[in-house]
């Protein structure tokens, strides 16, 4: 239980640091905006916390700036994709730039698998 809320504490300082990109695609998955689809952000799934998941569809939606490109992040990110395919989710990955400079398509790329 002590976990749960260290997560929940650190989920909810999360959103309150959002960096620009997830702030800009948060605007866009709020509120069921993206193909009625609800999203919630920063949400503790296990030991980890997601950007953007959607429990209903079983999609998690990563935004991930440069230090996400060093070895030792690539590692631990594949590690972590693989534990959260093995319960079933989908996860999707963009790089904080493309957010912030090709949004459409990052949104249509998430169309393509909400449908």
């Amino acid at each position: 239980m002590k976990e749960g809320r260290r997560q929940a504490g650190l989920a909810r300082q999360l959103r309150r640091s959002q960096t620009d990109a997830e702030k800009a695609l948060w605007a866009r998955l709020r509120d069921k905006q993206l193909e009625g689809v609800k999203f919630r952000r920063q949400q503790p799934l296990g030991r980890y916390i997601v950007d953007f998941l959607s429990f209903e569809r079983k999609i998690i939606v990563e935004v991930d700036g440069g230090q996400h490109n060093e070895r030792e992040a690539r590692e631990r990110d594949q590690q972590r994709t693989a534990w959260l395919k093995e319960r079933g989710y989908q996860v999707l990955r963009f790089w904080s730039n493309e957010v912030l400079v090709n949004m459409e398509g990052v949104l249509e790329k998430i169309r393509e698998v909400l449908r």
